[in-house]
């Protein structure tokens, strides 16, 4: 019989300590650093990067590589070694730097998460410290409160009304209570005793012994088993959709040349390499190392302008946006949020209402709000000290309340905080404050009402305060207590807009970004804020409105509402729901647990240094600063990083492909091939190192004012526009060529290849950008990379290495005759680009 396995959950806490080798007060930092090289970081590590194998493999499978490895291996059994050895280059070449590019950004954004890691309390040496969760060993002892992310799989080694969310393993929404003691139970989702990494904790606190890290934990497990299945980002969808655009056009040209020729009864082998290297031309081998190097110069970039990037392809995201979504507190707000009032119910401040909201911000236990803060100093914590608490009911955003159970001189109390209408909707009396209490009456009830919307008019948050008495024999509360209760009245606070907000929010406006603030405040405070920060808002939806509506209803109002009130977390997400399904890229900004789904729905996860770990794992970039000026400066990066990234797509594709097309029809209409395979790859090995500056390339501002995405339909027109011009110009050099020097096809061959390769690479100055070019200047690199690669073109042409290629010395005034030619093409493609640039 099989022996029955036994979860870790299942042992007691005495026999997982003996099994980890610990003890309650931790492990020593000699002993850490043991099991740090023993089991690895703490982190999920993606198997194509730990791999370089795989890394060349996942290369190799792309269609524009795979063009390239039929061409050499055709051309090594045709025997034709000079264009064997040049294709085998170029993929060797675009590899390397791809992988060795992809190396340095993997380093430069592993440096830039590292400065906004997720850290974990750990008893290390002796001490509580603060580590990066990647440190944590097994044996480790981790200490946990409201808001942190669980780092790892582990038992709790003490607890105090610790509630957990861990939707990321059973889909159930709502808080899990965790607590300490022996459990049988055999699934990890019953398993009360138990916390795995990924989880998080909403309320009270706790200690955890780990037992199991990195990929050895449940969610690691999980991770692994979705890595190969995982999506791939839109930019990631798009290249791949070009790589297949480009493979279709490829065997079709393939098949027509090598069609056309054998019907002209043209040498079989001659003409299915020639073939084969006009596929090779077509390719844009480098895209992949472009695209890398820009990715990673952006990240780089963006870093200095303080916005870390965590996924190298938000970044392309980031500049399609065109749609932000934010809440208002600390990053619209000051968040120096102040109390200004504590009123009863007849309207004056009252001590008794300040007092028991005292009480209930003191000791509660979930995440901690600047609102409890507040509440807290202006009370003082001395004449709080002497209360006992009991038991809490955490927050959550159904309820959208907290309740504390507490107890001094024997009096025993339940204190209710929260939303006030969530508050007024559970109380049956009012608290006078002399010791008595009254009915609730409608007419009680709309006053207080009234006052509600008075003070959120002036742009006052509000909270309800309530309590009720509690039999002393009770020691536990639950949601069902929640009712009956005496009204005692609010607390008033002011959140003052934040000093350059409202021209950060012009600033974006103006960058083609509508921005919308999502928030649970009340109505008329949301209103108040955005008055005050010049948002135009002629339309709101709240939590109730929203719930009315169906996912197709809300997509039809979400794009002419800016302001969205009292808001569940899961409303959050539909509204970016609704925001995509009308096609627009949006953004979240968001800072808090219940932010999370809707960072993770939105193309654009934001989140801020100093946000909840779980809000700051689930971002693709993070903000050092709580300033959407910062944010408009990280829009600018993601935009000039595209624009360089589709430069390179527009160039090598136009280029390519009138190349190719004046070669296909040459072919078919001379005697003798216009190029011979190997001067081919020749031509196209030179024409990718002159384009390996690009991404360090200065863009316009026009590409930096509005969000741009791939557009297939702009790329083609693009490439038909200037690849047709580029093979009028061809045709008439084969018309002077032929006609006018009567030239040899050595000559012929020798001619056009320099001035093919004269127009590839001098109108890269000409199409990089849609201003005139002499207005805006190429960046240094890119002027090195061009000139440079022409400059060995001419070398190689008139050197002994040559004549390896068929090149052949040129009559003395063919030369004078073709720079002609090459000025008025680059004055005809100034002219031109107009028309193929998208209007």
């Amino acid at each position: 019989m099989a022996k029955e396995t036994v979860e870790f959950w299942q042992a007691d806490v005495a026999t997982l300590f003996d099994r980890v080798k610990s003890r309650p007060e931790g492990l020593s930092y000699e002993e850490a650093a043991q099991r740090l090289t023993r089991f690895g970081a703490n982190a999920i590590t993606d198997a194509a990067r730990r791999k370089i194998l795989l890394k060349i493999a996942k290369r190799f499978a792309e269609p524009l590589v795979a063009i390239l490895l039929v061409a050499a291996a055709i051309a090594a059994f045709g025997g034709d070694t000079a264009s064997f050895v040049i294709i085998v280059s170029v993929v060797a070449l675009s590899i390397a730097l791809d992988l060795f590019q992809e190396h340095r950004a993997e380093l430069a954004v592993d440096a830039l998460k590292h400065s906004v890691a997720i850290r974990a309390d750990v008893r290390r040496g002796g001490a509580c410290v603060s580590l990066p969760v990647e440190e944590i060993v097994p044996g480790d002892i981790v200490e946990l409160r409201a808001g942190d992310l669980v780092p790892a799989d582990g038992v709790l080694v003490t607890s105090r009304d610790l509630h957990v969310n861990e939707a990321l393993m059973t889909g159930e929404p709502f808080p899990v209570e965790k607590r300490v003691g022996p459990c049988t139970a055999s699934s990890p989702a019953d398993a009360f005793n138990a916390l795995f990494a990924g989880t998080s904790v909403v309320s009270g606190e706790a200690v955890m012994l780990v037992i199991v890290t990195g990929g050895s934990t449940r969610f690691g497990g999980i991770a692994a088993a979705l890595a190969d299945i995982e999506p791939p980002s839109a930019f990631e969808q798009d290249i791949h959709r070009l790589g297949l655009l480009i493979l279709r056009l490829t065997i079709f040209l393939v098949l027509f040349v090598l069609l056309a020729h054998l019907a002209f009864e043209r040498p079989m082998l001659q003409s299915f390499l020639f073939a084969l290297a006009l596929a090779v031309g077509l390719t844009p081998e480098l895209l992949p190392m472009i695209m890398t190097v820009t990715l990673s110069r952006g990240a780089i970039r963006m870093a200095k302008k303080s916005v870390i990037v965590k996924r190298l392809a938000a970044i392309h995201d980031l500049g399609a946006m065109d749609i932000l979504c934010t809440d208002k507190t600390g990053t619209l707000t000051e968040a120096r949020i102040s109390l200004v009032g504590h009123p009863g119910v007849d309207g004056n401040d009252s001590e008794r209402t300040l007092s028991l909201a005292a009480l209930n911000s003191y000791f509660s236990t979930g995440i901690r709000s600047p609102l409890d803060d507040a509440i807290v100093s202006h009370s003082g914590e001395e004449r709080l000290r002497s209360w006992t608490r009991l038991d809490e009911i955490p927050f959550d955003f159904d309820r959208r309340c907290v309740s504390v159970l507490v107890e001094h001189d024997g009096e025993r109390m339940l204190v209710v905080k929260g939303a006030p209408e969530a508050v007024l909707a559970r109380s049956k009396f009012i608290d006078r404050g002399d010791g008595g209490k009254a009915p609730l009456d409608d007419l009680t009830r709309a006053r207080l009402e009234r006052m509600q919307n008075d003070q959120a008019e002036l742009g006052n948050r509000l909270l309800g305060v309530a309590w009720k008495p509690v039999p002393k024999e009770r020691r536990v509360v639950c949601k069902d207590d929640e009712d009956e209760l005496l009204f005692s009245g609010y607390c008033a606070f002011i959140d003052p807009p934040k000093e350059g907000a409202g021209e950060a929010i012009a600033r974006l406006e103006r960058l083609g970004i509508g921005v919308k603030i999502i928030s649970g405040d009340h109505e008329a405070v949301v209103r108040h804020i955005a008055k005050s920060l010049g948002i135009a808002a002629a339309k709101t939806l709240n939590g109730a409105q929203i719930a009315e509506l169906t996912d197709p209803a809300l997509a039809a109002v979400v794009e002419d509402t800016a302001l969205f009130a009292r808001v569940s977390p899961d409303q959050k997400t539909r509204i970016i729901r609704a925001l995509q399904a009308r096609g627009h890229t949006v953004g979240f900004l968001g800072d808090g647990v219940n932010d999370a789904p809707a960072i993770q729905a939105a193309e654009v996860g934001l989140s801020v240094d100093g946000a909840t770990d779980v809000a700051r794992s689930a971002a693709d970039l993070i903000m050092l600063s709580r300033d959407l000026g910062v944010l408009a400066e990280g829009v600018e990066e993601g935009r000039r990083t595209f624009a360089n990234v589709l430069k390179y797509v527009r160039m090598g594709t136009s280029s390519n492909f009138g190349n190719m097309l004046s070669m296909t029809l040459a072919s078919l209409a001379l005697p003798f091939l216009p190029l011979l395979p190997m001067q081919i790859l020749l031509n196209n090995l030179l024409y990718d190192i002159s384009e390996i500056g690009i991404p360090f390339d200065s863009v316009d501002p026009d590409d930096l004012s509005r969000p741009h995405r791939w557009d297939m339909g702009d790329i083609l027109r693009f490439t038909l526009v200037m690849g047709a011009l580029s093979s009028v110009f061809d045709f008439a050099t084969f018309a002077i060529l032929l006609k006018g020097f009567h030239a040899s096809p050595d000559a012929f061959r020798t001619s056009w290849f320099i001035e093919s390769t004269a127009t590839q690479i001098l109108v890269i100055f000409i199409i990089r950008t849609r201003r005139r070019f002499w207005k805006t200047a190429a960046h240094p690199l890119l002027l090195a990379s061009s000139l440079g690669a022409l400059a060995c073109a001419f070398a190689l042409v008139a050197s002994p290495i040559g004549r390896s290629f068929a090149f052949v010395a040129l009559a003395p005034s063919l030369p004078a005759v073709l720079s002609l030619l090459v000025a008025c093409y680059l004055m005809a493609a100034e002219l031109t680009k107009k028309l193929a640039f998208p209007s």
